[in-house]
């Protein structure tokens, strides 16, 4: 069976969407029941050799259905449907006009669409062996795991697919970084970067239920988000690629550093800690455009004035990309710079009249006046910052920007 499921949206931000808030299906899943869900871009050369390999892999009494997701601007779709009536375990089409949240969000919407017992992500380019379907799901029935991960990194597995040492070294190092960054919530997941895996819906509608999905790594998204009670492992060889280009690039690099850092600063106090460090790392511009500006002859009074300016700038690119990236479409840019600014340009005319109650009122000496007023004003601008620029309006009331 084949279906066109598109459902057309538009996006503020094709790189930021809104959290995905999944919901249980009124029925009741049938025991043992799967959905694989497979994102798709200009994968048309795979599909026929993809669900031939699922079909020969798939036991006959398993209740399963495969979602192909797409996001392509081939014929991919067309393929799909093609194929399909050629075997018997149904077969699906979700084609997104607007990709947002890349792979990760393509995953996200085909978990929306699930009604099974278990669900099961994979790719379409065959890296991923279709006949370890079945081991996934009976390790998870086993060891009552909520999520079972294909991993490369435990015995008898191996990343032998990928192509040459740089990529080798790009992931060892993801892996290292999102593990080092959430020990916690990766405990018992050696493979936080692997795409294969199969996981109970009820562990993703049960966990924390908003997921924000950013570029290719969703099963990094599920587990720190959803939290799952039990997790297994299952080892697997990462296979050639059977046809087409990888996806991977630079860009899906950056954007994977933009999501560990949107996860990492989920909570207030994280995103104050972060929002702390950024205004650190803004003495850096700052001083390299005072330098620029009192090297050309500018007084040095007016130069420290705009010199500033390059801090607030830097800090505000930083703190967009980082810490608030899922809040930028409440406002307009244009809206959202400006009260910034305001507020970073405010610290400095707030924190002399502090220093002068702390020495007059308080009695405190002048180091440690100064102290706590930059620690005053900071803790005040990180909340206001917070409140004014990035507070979600009404709904029906957003700024595109």
């Amino acid at each position: 069976m084949s279906e066109d499921l598109r459902t057309p949206h538009a996006p503020v931000d094709p790189e930021v969407e809104p959290p995905v808030v999944l919901e249980r299906p009124g029925a009741a899943p049938a025991p043992g029941s799967v959905t694989l869900i497979i994102p798709t871009f200009n994968e048309a050369g795979n599909i026929a050799e993809l669900l031939g390999r699922l079909a020969a892999a798939l036991p006959a009494h398993l209740p399963c259905e495969v979602l192909f997701v797409d996001d392509s601007t081939d014929d991919t779709p067309a393929v799909i449907e093609r194929a399909a009536p050629r075997f018997a375990f149904p077969v699906a089409v979700l084609h997104r006009e607007s990709p947002g949240g890349g792979l990760g969000g393509a995953v996200v919407e085909g978990i929306g669409r699930a009604d099974t017992d278990w669900i099961v992500v994979m790719d379409a380019d065959l890296q991923h062996p279709p006949h370890l379907v079945p081991e996934l799901l009976g390790e998870g029935a086993r060891t009552g795991a909520d999520l079972v991960v294909a991993s490369r990194y435990i015995a008898g597995g191996s990343r032998a697919g990928l192509a040459g040492g740089y990529r080798i070294a790009v992931s060892r190092g993801a892996t290292w970084l999102a593990k080092g960054l959430f020990p916690r919530a990766l405990r018992g997941i050696s493979d936080p970067m692997s795409g294969f895996f199969a996981m109970r819906r009820q562990a993703v509608t049960g966990g924390s239920g908003t997921l924000k999905p950013l570029g290719y790594k969703i099963l990094l998204e599920l587990a720190v988000r959803c939290r799952p009670a039990r997790v297994a492992e299952v080892p697997f060889v990462f296979q050639d690629r059977f046809s087409g280009e990888s996806k991977s690039t630079a860009r899906e690099g950056l954007r994977f550093l933009a999501h560990l850092a949107a996860l990492r600063s989920a909570t207030p106090l994280a995103r104050m800690i972060g929002f702390g460090l950024i205004g650190l790392s803004g003495f850096v511009p700052n001083l390299a455009a005072l330098w620029l500006l009192t090297h050309t002859g500018l007084n040095y009074l007016l130069a420290e004035v705009v010199a500033n300016q390059a801090g607030v700038v830097w800090n505000f690119l930083l703190i967009e990309s980082l810490l608030f990236r899922d809040r930028r479409r409440h406002r307009h840019w244009a809206d959202r710079i400006g009260r910034f600014t305001v507020l970073a340009n405010a610290d400095l005319l707030l924190r002399i009249p502090l220093i002068a109650v702390f020495v007059g009122s308080w009695g405190l000496g002048v180091l440690a006046a100064t102290a706590l007023a930059l620690v005053t004003t900071f803790v005040l601008r990180f909340a206001a910052t917070e409140a004014l620029v990035y507070l979600p309006r009404k709904a029906g009331r957003s700024d595109p920007g």
